[in-house]
């Protein structure tokens, strides 16, 4: 809530070494008369005016991310000295890879630090072209894509919302003046969403489904013949137009497999494909996206853009251009750290599991464990309290163990807490070392 406006008094100011004036929030203006022998001083007083502090009701009933709240309060930690382990963040730990980053290096030496068109570079935009029909099987020309600033800038409104969700769905949502329709998910099947909870929840005012494979913040990946189903709902309300989030599309283990929802037969129409390069290109600080969808929603997505942002960076640009010439998926280097994050995603299921009382659905891609710890939630803590929900684990985790983890709260699941494997194994391991040692304090009081 923005503080409440407050008066300050302004001191005065005169060219005679006289008091000031007396009056109350008033300053003195003086003016010299220099026709005459001696100056004329003529005072006015001014009463200062409250400034109006208030914002915009849309804007006040937005909540900030937890996931960016978590990861600033670690790093200010341990930039205090404090070891903590920030496990919160999506952001992989690889650095781009080199010929990504020498791409960009090139680019500002060459000269390219100017505007670009709006919708993105032409070159950028034929190559998005040709990975999407090569990759994932849908056809579009350059006029039917937009480069953004980051994927998220692609993700503007929203309707129905299956959970777990990632954070900013529900709150875009609300910003575009949407109204959010959560559609709840269980841990027992992997958080999929059965096609007649779908249906059931559906309505001629639901205007768009928004569907995230493989998924923040619980890893699920849609296979294709559920995909088909929840397809075959949605083409019975013409109206209905579903966002795809596919920007973990490249972050997935066997034997798993991606299927862009426009692929399948009649909804290249209705669907907007949101990608981008942060996450399987280990590119989060180029902040580089791109939305595919026919060319009307480009062309209309295309003029919000120009009036909030224009294009996006023209050295990110460059380097995003040089990650789609990697090779199919990205090539060795994204299959590098695929590798990695398997292999840390494994260690941390086994690990899990001998703790009693949680609950893991097994992830089939993106780099997130979503486990309930719900069987824990009753417990008392000496010098800490009782453990009440997703919140208060994490807080105790963080106290206890220096471990940052996010409440499930934030996704729409208060029984479970999301950790991200993006992290080295070493440091997972001393995680999990931690957090094993503070669960060890705890009974869980609801058996799993």
């Amino acid at each position: 809530m923005p503080a409440a406006a407050t008066t300050t008094s302004v001191p005065s100011f005169s060219t005679h070494a006289e008091p000031a004036s007396s009056a109350p929030n008033s300053f003195c203006i003086v003016r010299v008369n220099r026709r005459r022998p001696e100056a004329r001083v003529r005072m006015a007083s001014v009463r200062a005016q409250a400034v109006d502090t208030s914002i915009s009701p849309r804007v006040s009933a937005l909540r900030p991310s937890k996931t960016m709240a978590i990861t600033d309060q670690a790093t200010a930690l341990r930039q205090a000295g404090v070891p903590v382990i920030g496990l919160a963040a999506g952001e992989p730990d690889f650095d781009t890879p080199p010929a990504i980053a020498e791409a960009g290096i090139n680019a500002i030496r060459e000269g390219h630090t100017r505007y670009t068109p709006n919708a993105g570079m032409l070159e950028l935009r034929k190559a998005i072209c040709t990975k999407l029909q090569e990759e994932n099987g849908i056809s579009y020309s350059p006029d039917q894509v937009l480069v953004s600033n980051g994927a998220k800038q692609c993700i503007t409104q929203a309707v129905l919302i299956p959970a777990p969700y990632w954070v900013s769905y529900p709150e875009m949502a609300r910003l575009a003046g949407a109204t959010p329709v959560i559609l709840p998910t269980n841990i027992s099947e992997n958080f999929l969403l059965r096609p007649e909870f779908l249906a059931e929840k559906i309505s001629e005012k639901s205007r768009l489904l928004i569907l995230c494979s493989p998924s923040n913040p619980t890893g699920s990946v849609y296979p294709k013949e559920l995909l088909a189903e929840i397809a075959d709902i949605v083409q019975k309300y013409p109206r209905l137009l579903v966002l795809s989030d596919e920007i973990y599309e490249h972050i997935i283990y066997q034997p798993a497999k991606h299927t862009s929802f426009a692929s399948l037969p009649g909804m290249w129409e209705r669907t907007l494909t949101v990608n981008g390069f942060s996450k399987a290109f280990a590119m989060t600080g180029w902040r580089l996206g791109y939305l595919a969808a026919p060319k009307h929603f480009i062309a209309a997505c295309g003029k919000i853009q120009s009036q909030f942002t224009s294009g996006a960076s023209s050295i990110s640009q460059k380097a995003g251009l040089a990650a789609l010439n990697l090779g199919y998926a990205g090539g060795e280097a994204v299959s590098t750290m695929v590798k990695a994050f398997q292999e840390r995603r494994d260690y941390l299921i086994r690990n899990f599991k001998e703790l009693p009382g949680a609950k893991i659905s097994e992830p089939q891609g993106a780099f997130y464990l979503f486990i309930d710890f719900s069987s824990y939630y009753g417990s008392e803590v000496e010098g800490f309290g009782i453990i009440k929900d997703s919140e208060s684990l994490c807080m105790y985790l963080s106290e206890k163990a220096q471990v940052a983890l996010v409440p499930g709260d934030a996704f729409g699941d208060d029984n479970c807490i999301r950790i991200s494997y993006a992290a080295s194994l070493s440091t997972l391991q001393t995680a999990m070392a931690n957090i094993k040692e503070a669960v060890s304090l705890l009974k869980p009081c609801v058996a799993a």
